[in-house]
């Protein structure tokens, strides 16, 4: 079954190829229904293999290791990263459905070029979670990245997104080079390239000296980058505010996840042994990122007005809640932050399918404009409402047991996670409330010059339209009834605990991927509901509502005492690398302390 590995990724690759070459002679029907199908392979592979339970190892070219070295690449099957390619997976074939006919011509006739991004974006994001390279690892990304920034100004003939992508691809390609100049550190120091063969030097060297040091810095960079942890994350709300509803989906739903995973998996696997970056030091760096992003994204959220850009800096407050629940390097964390993951996905992504139903029926994202405007998009509006719910944490949704079981590893860690799902769920809620409502008072009819509205936007669809098209509400639906399942499936939960005992096992992975070794069934965390993770889990999403009841009560969102911070957004790329740099310098800084 190992062999199947690589056409999780081929299949994919294969697709967009033809439609690339082909796609000028397809009809739109013929180009979407083939990305659907290549896509749904790819979700079923990944499934299949996960459904095993036993880690999967190819070593691409039949280049197997000797004494424990190899010149060969492998791709490494465990839970987390079969499971992140399946949830990627899942997340196309749903923004591909969302977007069956969605824009209105496809650019210069080519049918299958949207169709073509997505399924290379896909290729991108599972090649990343399965390879057990670091520099295949980079090409991944950098593929994923160089996707997303053609997807982001997918509307090229627009000046809007193609600022938002610049900013985009400019960040993200520091971020990028900094990752690939740790890499050359690392093989520098090590002369291995796989994550199992460096991690395994390391841990035979007598002492952690700069080099590595450096290493760990410039990798670490490159991939919080992707994740949008502050302070690197400046890109991502420009990013969404500009990008296709279909891209942010998958922007917010998995990309800046597979940045987290990214981050653990180097922590953990390369550098997680004794010759690598002391457990307390990787704990300290993720842990002030990881709060520091919380509380940041929270605050920034709140204050939105633009939907898109409130949703945005919702995924980096929970990128933030990610990172410490990585931070603690212990089982229990790695299979609540799994979960809380997997709940999240479905959550974020239903929240901006909704979000583009407002923008293709109304031509505006702007909370205040759409005052009462929705209450004709009643099922719409449920939907909104209960995707708030869920993203402040309500059981049994699987966003409020990654939330539940994270908490219950430290005991200051709850006032964290209920105080930053309150408030990002209040926000989602106050929108709700006030848009397919009409609660509380309109809004004023000037927009202050250093707030982004998100008003007189054009339809994604080419002209308004009466009611979002079925296809639309049916994947919203589908991915909130996927992230109830998160919380409510016993296998999922099970599965969960087996994936964050062998990810946190820096030693037994190079055991399976480079002598065959198989995990011990030993020492699996408790993964399942506890009263104080319900309780926590209510109080949070009481909370969000509260909040937002009194957030409708005010004309406008900003907080007159918070308005600099929102100077920092500032839109302009030489201080987005100025953060960048110093985000490198801090986590130096941390890392060494």
């Amino acid at each position: 079954m190992g062999r199947m590995l690589p056409l999780i990724v081929v299949v994919p690759l294969l697709g967009a190829a033809l439609l690339v070459s082909a796609g000028r002679r397809m009809s739109r029907p013929v180009a979407e229904t083939l990305a659907c199908c290549c896509a749904a392979v790819s979700t079923a592979l990944s499934l299949a293999l996960l459904a095993r339970g036993a880690p999967e190892v190819e070593w691409v070219g039949d280049w197997p290791p000797q004494g424990g070295h190899s010149v060969g690449i492998v791709l490494t099957g465990d839970r987390t990263g079969l499971g992140l390619a399946a949830l990627t997976s899942l997340l196309i074939v749903s923004v591909l459905a969302y977007s069956w006919r969605y824009f209105d011509e496809p650019p210069r006739g080519h049918a299958g070029a949207f169709p073509a991004l997505i399924l290379l974006f896909q290729a991108g994001m599972c090649g990343f979670a399965l390879t057990g390279d670091l520099f295949d690892a980079f090409v991944f990304f950098e593929l994923m990245g160089v996707v997303g920034y053609a997807l982001t100004g997918y509307r090229v003939e627009q000046a809007r997104p193609v600022q938002g992508a610049l900013a985009f691809g400019f960040v993200n390609s520091l971020g990028g080079y900094a990752s690939l100049l740790g890499i050359g550190l690392l093989y520098a120091r090590t002369g291995e390239l796989g994550m199992a063969q460096a991690g395994r030097a390391l841990d035979a060297a007598p002492h952690r000296d700069a080099l590595v040091l450096a290493s760990f810095v410039l990798v670490l960079t490159g991939l919080l980058v992707k994740a949008a942890a502050v302070p690197f994350h400046f890109w991502l709300p420009d990013a969404h505010a500009v990008a296709p509803t279909p891209v942010c989906m998958l922007l917010s739903g998995v990309m800046v996840e597979m940045g987290v995973y990214g981050a653990a998996r180097v922590s953990v696997t390369v550098f997680g042994g004794p010759g690598g970056i002391p457990a307390d030091e990787v704990k300290r760096a993720l842990l002030v990122l990881g709060v520091a992003g919380a509380l940041t994204g929270a605050v920034m959220c709140w204050q939105q007005r633009h939907i898109k850009r409130l949703l945005a800096f919702s995924t980096v407050a929970h990128t933030g809640l990610f990172l410490t629940g990585v931070a603690l390097l212990s089982p229990g964390g790695m299979a609540g932050t799994s979960l809380y993951v997997l709940g999240h996905a479905g959550v974020k992504a239903a929240l901006f399918a909704c979000t583009g139903g407002l923008l293709d029926r109304y031509g505006s994202v702007d909370e205040l404009q759409l005052h009462g405007r929705g209450r004709e998009l009643r099922l719409v509006g449920v939907l909104f409402t209960v995707g708030g719910l869920a993203l402040a944490g309500l059981p049994p949704f699987g966003t409020g047991l990654g939330k539940a079981l994270v908490e219950e590893q430290a005991g200051w860690l709850p006032v964290l996670f209920v105080v930053v799902s309150a408030v990002t769920g209040g926000a989602v809620l106050r929108v709700a409330a006030r848009v397919f409502a009409g609660a509380g008072v309109p809004g004023p009819e000037q927009c202050p010059e250093d707030e982004i509205s998100g008003e007189d936007e054009e339809p994604e669809t080419g002209e308004p339209v009466r009611r979002p098209p079925w296809p639309m509400i049916t994947v919203a639906g589908l991915l909130l009834a996927g992230a109830l399942a998160v919380g409510t499936v016993p296998g999922l939960a099970r599965g969960a605990g087996i994936a964050g005992a062998h990810f946190a096992d820096h030693a037994g992975y190079a055991a399976v991927v480079l002598d065959g070794r198989h995990w011990p069934a030993t020492g699996l965390p408790e993964v399942a509901w506890t009263w104080q993770g319900a309780a926590l889990g209510a109080l949070s999403a009481a909370l969000a509502g509260g909040l937002a009841a009194l957030g409708v009560r005010r004309p406008e969102p900003s907080l007159p005492g918070l308005r600099r911070l929102r100077h920092l957004q500032s839109g302009h790329v030489g201080d987005y690398v100025a953060w960048t740099a110093a985000g490198m310098g801090l986590l130096a800084v941390l890392a060494r302390w």
